[in-house]
């Protein structure tokens, strides 16, 4: 769910209930970096960082970004390295740590599972955050936003205490390009091999599905079937893609899936979008599937880590019926449609989206291309207009695009402070179906939103 919404105590209080916990694991480098500079309220990240295999690690972490009681408010959050094909020591030192910690408080006081979603679309991120989550003992990898095909094996690798490496799409590339990890390089000794965690690959097709599952270098333990409904990303819609009066992508009979066809692949499956009801839990167990994925209701719950203003914001609207959210096709850098919601003051506004700066200062979204001289360059259609033409970028692929990155940082409560003072705005994601609401208190709990699905069901 965005970044950090699903943080470790959301997660924690889903697995206390007897589910799959799940932490987002998308950009918990910065997320990690900017609490420490807040300093750390309540200490949860120092404690979980003490419990480090390596302790100069996460030492060298902390005297780069902890401040003492926390930064004063005006000051601008200090930069974390960027991500890119080159991956120093400090890049990976702190994508280990992250995730490790995250992981590592979502597992604590309970003897559940705990998972970790991951976008594939951020392929330089991934084996340094998928080896830090499995230090931490992650149950499962859920992965989606792409095709997970390498990550099987890098799952292998990784908990072999092997060098590990996946393949990096780079735009206008000939030459293949990778990015891996060596743990015994990066923690300066070896360790013991670790729990290997089981793969949920996150698609929206019975083909791609059936893709995955043809062979066990690429087959994973499992799948999350989500439907165009889901919040964050979804896929495109098969073809040639068609606008409807509202500008979303309109979806047909060819973005159906088969779940006969993916029931016959013989792996354990859960569906996604629309599906956090009593009803939709029934609805996708007499399908065959195993249960259900729920984001949007655990996103609004007192656990959630949106900003608390934001997310009362939300449910008021979601509850009196004035709540719009948008497949929008141009939002996202990543070029795939993403749920927007449409809340005054956000970057959903135009006015707000005309007034930012246009820039790209974390670039987690953005795509390795190819220079004319054979190196490597990085660009994002969430930059500015003439930079991304000069590296090689279409100006009609700048259209629209919200810088997701600090949007989503924003949404948390990290949003970044510029040195003349501008603040960052947020962005806010969300499935479109709000049906999850009926029946659940005002202001609910985690595990409120698992009673209320379990509830007459006689799932355990």
């Amino acid at each position: 769910m965005g970044v950090g919404v699903s943080g470790w105590r959301l997660a924690r209080a889903v697995a206390g209930t007897g589910q799959l916990g799940v932490v987002s694991g998308t950009a918990l480098d910065v997320t990690l970096a900017r609490r420490l500079q807040q300093g750390d309220p309540g200490g949860h990240l120092r404690r979980a960082l003490a419990r480090f295999p390596v302790p100069e690690i996460a030492e060298r972490v902390l005297a780069r970004y902890f401040v003492t009681g926390g930064a004063v408010d005006d000051r601008p959050y200090r930069p974390v390295p960027r991500l890119g094909l080159r991956r120093g020591q400090a890049a990976d030192e702190l994508a280990v740590v992250a995730n490790f910690a995250e992981v590592l408080l979502a597992k604590e006081g309970h003897d559940g599972l705990i998972g970790v979603n991951y976008l594939e679309k951020i392929q330089m991120a991934t084996p340094a955050a998928v080896y830090g989550a499995m230090l931490a003992g992650v149950d499962y990898v859920l992965m989606g936003a792409g095709i997970p095909a390498e990550i099987p094996r890098l799952l292998d690798d990784l908990a072999a205490q092997r060098d590990a490496e996946i393949s990096v799409t780079v735009a206008g590339g000939e030459t293949s390009h990778t990015v891996g990890l060596d743990p015994v390089t990066l923690l300066g000794r070896s360790f013991a091999p670790l729990a290997r965690p089981r793969l949920l690959a996150i698609v929206s097709s019975h083909i791609l599905a059936a893709y995955l599952a043809r062979s066990a270098v690429t087959r994973p333990y499992g799948f999350v079937i989500e439907s165009p409904a889901a919040g964050g990303h979804s896929a495109p819609p098969r073809g040639r893609v068609r606008l409807d009066e509202a500008g979303e992508p309109v979806y047909g009979p060819r973005d159906e899936v088969d779940l006969g066809k993916v029931a016959g692949l013989g792996l354990p499956f859960w569906l996604a979008g629309g599906y956090g009801t009593p009803d939709g839990l029934v609805s996708a167990l007499e399908t065959g599937a195993a249960g259900i994925q729920v984001g949007s209701a655990f996103a609004l719950c007192r656990e959630s880590g949106l900003d608390d203003e934001l997310r009362r914001r939300l449910l008021r609207d979601a509850a009196d019926g004035a709540l719009e959210v948008r497949n929008d096709p141009q939002a996202s850098p990543a070029g795939f449609p993403f749920k927007v919601a449409q809340v005054a003051g956000t970057l959903s506004d135009a006015g707000v989206y005309a007034e930012r700066p246009r820039l790209c200062d974390l670039g987690h979204l953005r795509t390795p291309y190819q220079k004319p001289d054979g190196g490597v360059g990085y660009r994002c259609p969430a930059e500015p207009a003439e930079t991304y033409v000069r590296k090689g970028g279409r100006v009609e692929e700048t259209a629209g695009r919200r810088c997701l990155c600090n949007g989503l940082l924003a949404a948390i409560g990290l949003g970044q402070r510029r040195p003349d003072g501008y603040l960052e705005p947020p962005l806010l994601t969300l499935g479109q179906d709000t049906g999850f609401l009926s029946g659940l208190p005002d202001d609910y709990s985690a595990a409120d939103v698992v009673e209320r699905i379990l509830q007459g069901t006689g799932a355990r």
